[in-house]
């Protein structure tokens, strides 16, 4: 172990770069340089675990924006299927496609058609408060009160 041989510091103690008390530890380049190095090596490993934390985030984000995407895409076409009734928010239409390739909404599912709807059907929905539709698959069914 060398020990620093250079120019002693001449002004006060309280400014020295480097402990003047004979009972500090001697400090040498090499052992700061490594502790400069290990403080590195922490600091790009805890930056990169947030980084790769964020890019998750934002991979999520850009999924969420996708289906949000194609959800609005998907309310957009329904609202503008044919209906010759007034729609009302709670309630569920079914879906079909008649021959010309228009969409069209009925109140008759294909249960009411006894199997033999006039048009292919396509899917059930159910029209939120929000205009917002969803397939009435995913609908949670309401829970039945308890006796």
């Amino acid at each position: 172990m060398s020990r620093y041989r250079g120019k002693a510091h001449q002004g006060p103690q309280s400014t020295a770069p480097y402990p003047l008390s004979r009972l500090s530890a001697p400090h040498e380049l090499v052992s700061i340089a490594g502790e400069i190095a290990a403080a590195d090596t922490m600091l790009s490993a805890v930056v990169g675990a947030e980084l790769e934390l964020i890019a998750r985030q934002i991979r999520a984000l850009q999924q969420q924006a996708a289906e949000t995407l194609e959800r609005a895409q998907r309310d957009a076409l329904l609202h503008r299927a044919e209906c010759r009734f007034k729609k009302r928010p709670g309630e569920v239409y079914h879906l079909y496609r008649a021959a010309s390739g228009r969409a069209c909404f009925s109140l008759l599912s294909p249960a009411d058609w006894r199997g033999a709807s006039p048009h292919p059907f396509e899917g059930s929905y159910r029209l939120g408060l929000d205009m917002r539709w969803t397939p009435v698959a995913e609908v949670a069914a309401p829970a039945l009160p308890r006796r």
